[in-house]
């Protein structure tokens, strides 16, 4: 890939740099990268090896070319369970590694707090140390050997014996050696004597001792820069389950800090931080809210989340009484008051342990989400220091950024002296640029004073480099200057980093160079949470920091393309760096609505998923509406986009000769015929028009109404017997019901969401305002609006309340609700009674992906408890692939049912042959009964099917 799209999606990590790399290359096997180096070394062309691409410092960005491990060289190449061993390929992401690992009782157990992305090789190369090192250690102590491809194109297996090895490898050994001894002393007296020193090269490993001289020790943490790994062999460890969670309230941070070295003498596998601006923060994002309520007591300033881990549940009980007992000793009470004010919550449940997990985990993230131009920016971010020093340290890297004006968010490792912190800094200014420079010159000052380590987890890259000298003296950076050299003499390896480096401040690496800017534009949603140009758009898109929790390739929904394509392009992060290359006029002149861009977002379908997936709240589905605008007005429509969008328009005519319109699929040859034509798929059959579709009239208007239905247009004139069926539903537990109906008494309301698919921004408008007025008096009323279809009546939360902006879509977005959650609200009404039977048999529930962004799943998981004797399994997927006319076209059919197959349809077709699946969008009902012999339920279906007649 060397066109400047591709380009500028690997030219950023999760740093605050950028550098354009020369093209990608994504390798299939060995050979390709014998290839690949071979011609870079010929050419002179650096080489980058790449994984998740969420580097903290910028080592993962260079004027280079970019080997992707991730998509192809990601397999395991060895398993030996009996020595808990095994081999894998740089590209194999730790989630995907222990997965294959769990069924053997294993696990490797570097456990980062990116494992959904972070690759095998790119730990390796980071010397990664992860939240449980206290117990396990760093991926140092846990890499066995290393093959690699070294600068001049030969191979070695890098280890602790170099018997059989080649002359070369014994000369370079010997040479490596030799350093080793010579500067053994030196290396005693500069080394910082803590853990978490991943700083400079491991030259450390070179030092004669008892133990043999691992030479793949010295690969670990050298940042892609010696040589190129190929296999890497780790050392792996029984898994345990048993876990218990000590979650330590405390009224000052300078005591949380102060505490930490007592509280690891009770030997837990880690103790974390989050402090009082994490939990902040994370109040405010969706997805953490409710775990923030389950385990955090009152108003702390900071929490320890201490970890045992033990094989029997009952020692975990017994460490959890001696953390109390030692909390108290330390002086903390729930009852105390002031600095005495404290205490102990235990968290014994899986499920809130892993809540607490996925927080913490997140914490960088949720750091980021902060909406403002300043960001809390990483450059000192993970210096390390002695545990009794860790109180008096971090006291004064605070009197540091508040010297400068700023401060500092907290969070991670204190149980080995490593917390990350991050001032809130923009660096689009020049004068926040010179307080990051001053910050860290004296932040780094304070580390060497306590002889700590100024890089304790995130390594070098270009933020650090340039500070070895402080850090480690003249002569040991000329030693690393000379392994440098006896690898890679011609820089071939991921040049100016660790050795010879730019310097950090240098603004023309940055993200947002000085020149960097976004001349304004005309956007058609409402944007106003950010800032920047087109109303806050451009300050939306760079929301994205690169973290990479949408590369994740299970659990959650997104990003569901990429799970299939495992393309750059095909991801939340790639389309965002996209957006804001091309905003910024980094990809040309009128890249905005260019075919690239379009074939950008060409597989995002518009799940949500980021909207609540994403720690800082990309929300592509909404920037994809704004693409879709500027290329209609560009371009306009083809015949398949006016089919699509137009659907609500001409389906009040088309639903009077539905014979005609279903002739397509019953005429053998039609579909081919039609195929080029319309760009619909001849492979799938199209949605079926009802010869009965729903009439307002049906429902008699009550005088006194209790909620008020939305009859979607897919509902209405393709299954119509679920909106009959949730009537019958709704009215048997007596609730009275009206159906809104357009105010000037016309066509049938409509959401708009068929228009906003193509980029009709202004027909969609349209149809939102008369589906507005026409709402509006039930809202003012406080009556419910209730739906069946997720993407029509969740759109009343999200999408129109951005196409018209206003109290009265605020206040329908208010009373907005789906059906199951309307029933699942009458928990407490006294009135509302729904008889209700078992429907004998299991239930499989397969969740519609704006019901999982929207936080309505548990509603419906709710609703299906108060079926008697009926028990119900919950499908983990992703998206079903269909997402309306996606599944229907041409060029995105078969992608639809990759995405299909990733978990729903295996999981369908191997559920119980009495099993009743339910699922309530019409596209996932399609995509499940078009690809196996089962016929899945609306809800509103189930409940009419198990109601009590005689109630």
């Amino acid at each position: 890939m060397f066109d400047r799209f591709s380009r500028g999606r690997y030219a950023t990590d999760a740093s605050f740099y950028q550098m354009m790399p020369l093209g990608i290359l994504s390798p299939r096997s060995e050979d390709d990268i014998h290839a690949a180096i071979d011609i870079a070394r010929e050419q002179a062309v650096p080489v980058l090896a790449e994984g998740g691409g969420t580097s903290q410092c910028g080592q993962t960005v260079n004027e280079a070319l970019v080997l992707d491990n991730t998509q192809y060289f990601n397999d395991i190449l060895e398993l030996d369970v009996d020595n808990m061993r095994c081999v894998v390929r740089p590209g194999i992401v730790l989630d995907e590694l222990n997965r294959a690992l769990k069924q053997h009782g294993l696990w490797f157990p570097v456990d980062v707090s990116t494992a959904s992305r972070a690759t095998i090789g790119g730990m390796a190369a980071n010397n990664s140390c992860g939240g449980k090192s206290l117990r396990y250690g760093m991926m140092r102590d846990n890499v066995l050997s290393i093959e690699a491809v070294m600068a001049d194109g030969s191979k070695h297996h890098f280890g602790p014996d170099s018997s059989g090895q080649s002359a070369a490898y014994k000369a370079l050994s010997a040479d490596l050696l030799a350093l080793g001894a010579r500067e053994a002393a030196e290396i005693d007296a500069r080394f910082p004597n803590v853990m978490r020193r991943v700083g400079g090269y491991n030259i450390d490993a070179l030092v004669p001792g008892a133990a043999p001289n691992n030479l793949a020790h010295l690969l670990v943490g050298s940042e892609g820069t010696l040589a190129y790994s190929t296999a890497i062999e780790l050392k792996l460890s029984p898994l345990i389950s048993g876990k218990a969670i000590g979650v330590c309230h405390f009224p000052t941070f300078y005591q949380a800090m102060d505490a930490a070295q007592h509280l690891v003498t009770l030997m837990p596998q880690g103790v974390e931080l989050v402090d009082s601006t994490m939990i902040a923060l994370a109040r405010d994002i969706p997805m953490f809210r409710r775990t923030i309520e389950n385990f955090v007591t009152g108003d702390p300033a900071a929490l320890l989340l201490v970890e045992f881990i033990e094989e029997d549940q009952a020692d975990n009980a017994v460490k959890l009484c001696q953390l109390e007992e030692m909390m108290g000793d330390l002086g903390f009470a729930w009852s105390g008051t002031g600095k005495q004010w404290g205490g102990v919550t235990s968290v014994t449940d899986p499920v809130l342990q892993n809540q607490i997990a996925e927080l913490r985990k997140s914490g960088l993230n949720i750091m980021m989400s902060m909406k403002t131009d300043g960001k809390p920016v990483s450059f000192v971010e993970d210096c390390a220091v002695e545990l009794p020093d860790l109180a008096e340290y971090t006291a004064g890297l605070t009197d540091i950024f508040e010297k400068h004006g700023t401060r500092g968010t907290w969070y991670a490792h204190a149980s080995v002296g490593c917390l990350h912190v991050r001032p809130v800094l923009n660096l689009r200014l020049d004068q926040d640029v010179r307080t990051m420079r001053a910050v860290a010159e004296e932040c780094f000052d304070l580390v060497a004073r306590y002889k700590g380590s100024h890089s304790g987890e995130h390594g070098d890259g270009i933020v650090r480099s340039e500070f070895h000298e402080k850090m480690f003296g003249a002569r040991m950076v000329a030693n690393f200057g000379e392994v440098k050299q006896r690898f890679d003499p011609g820089g071939l390896f991921n040049p100016g980093k660790i050795v010879s480096p730019p310097k950090m401040d240098d603004r023309r690496l940055f993200r947002y160079p000085p020149d960097y800017s976004v001349p304004e534009m005309q956007t058609e949603l409402d944007w106003s949470e950010w800032t920047g140009s087109g109303g806050g758009f451009q300050g939306a898109i760079e929301m994205c920091n690169n973290n990479g929790a949408c590369r994740k390739l299970k659990g959650g929904v997104m990003c569901p393309s990429f799970r299939v394509t495992r393309k750059e392009k095909d991801l939340t992060r790639g389309r965002a760096n996209t957006l804001r290359l091309a905003i910024s006029g980094q990809l040309g002149a009128n890249a905005f609505a260019s075919d690239e861009m379009a074939d950008t977002m060409k597989l995002c379908v518009s799940c949500k998923g980021c909207k609540s997936e994403c720690p800082t709240g990309v929300d592509m589905a909404r920037m994809k509406i704004e693409v879709l605008s500027a290329r209609a007005k560009k371009n306009g429509l083809g015949l398949h986009d006016r089919l699509v969008g137009f659907l609500p328009r001409y389906a009040v005519w088309a639903s009077k000769a539905p014979f005609l319109m279903n002739l397509r699929d019953r005429i053998p040859g039609l579909a081919r015929l039609s195929e080029k034509l319309t760009g619909f798929t001849a492979q799938r059959a199209l949605p079926q028009w009802s010869a009965n579709p729903f009439r307002d009239s049906e429902l008699q208007d009550s005088p006194a109404p209790q909620a008020v239905l939305f009859v979607d247009s897919f509902n209405r004139y393709f299954e119509p017997e679920n909106l009959r069926a949730a009537i019958r539903v709704l009215q048997a537990a007596g609730v009275s019901l009206d159906v809104v109906k357009a105010a000037d008494g016309g066509r049938p309301l409509c959401c708009g969401r068929t228009f906003l698919s193509v980029g009709l921004v202004d027909k969609a408008k349209e149809e939102a305002q008369r589906l507005v007025e026409a709402l509006l008096p039930y809202a003012e009323k406080g009556l419910p609006i209730i739906g069946l279809e997720p993407s029509c009546l969740l759109t009343l939360r999200d999408e129109i309340p951005a196409l018209l902006p206003g109290k009265p879509t605020a206040l329908i977005a208010k009373h907005a609700v789906m059906f199951e959650e309307f029933i699942a609200n009458q928990s407490e009404n006294t009135a509302f009674h729904l008889p209700l039977k078992s429907p004998q048999a299991k239930i499989v529930l397969h969740g519609h992906c704006h019901q999982k962004a929207m936080n309505v799943m548990s509603s419906i998981e709710k609703v299906l408890a108060m079926l008697p004797d009926t028990p119900v399994e919950k499908i983990e997927t992703s998206c079903c692939g269909m997402a309306g006319a996606f599944g229907y076209g041409t060029d995105t059919h078969a992608i639809s049912l990759q995405m299909g197959e990733l978990d729903l349809l295996p999981a369908v077709r191997a559920a119980d042959s009495d099993a009743i699946i339910v699922a309530d969008g019409t596209s996932c009902r399609h995509q499940i009964s078009d690809n196996t012999d089962r016929k899945p339920l609306h809800v509103a279906r189930l409940l009419d099917m198990v109601l009590k007649q005689d109630a």
